[in-house]
């Protein structure tokens, strides 16, 4: 059975999936202790622009740790954000 990706330390650079989802790493989910976190306030960078994201719903699995959040639509069309692009995940903090 695979341990996952060995992600331990923000920044960390992500790919954007085709449903404008973000993946955190089941490492970093512990690491940053937010497991049980359901809102989250993530600031990412996306070609030289620092986009802050506040109250955004982290979405989990039933088996797993890991969890993703969806950028919302407004941010996406903004700063040009495609599927497939890369961020860098500078900050997670809990939300509310």
């Amino acid at each position: 059975m695979s341990r996952g990706l060995p992600i331990n330390n923000l920044p960390y650079r992500a790919r954007i999936y085709i449903n404008n989802q973000v993946l955190i790493p089941a490492n970093l989910v512990r690491t940053l202790g937010i497991e049980r976190v359901k809102y989250a306030d993530i600031v990412i960078s996306f070609n030289g622009f620092v986009i802050e994201l506040r109250n955004v719903l982290l979405l989990r699995t039933r088996h797993t740790v890991s969890r993703q959040f969806t950028i919302p639509r407004r941010v996406r069309e903004l700063y040009g954000i495609r599927p497939m692009d890369q961020i860098e995940i500078l900050q997670i903090s809990r939300g509310l």
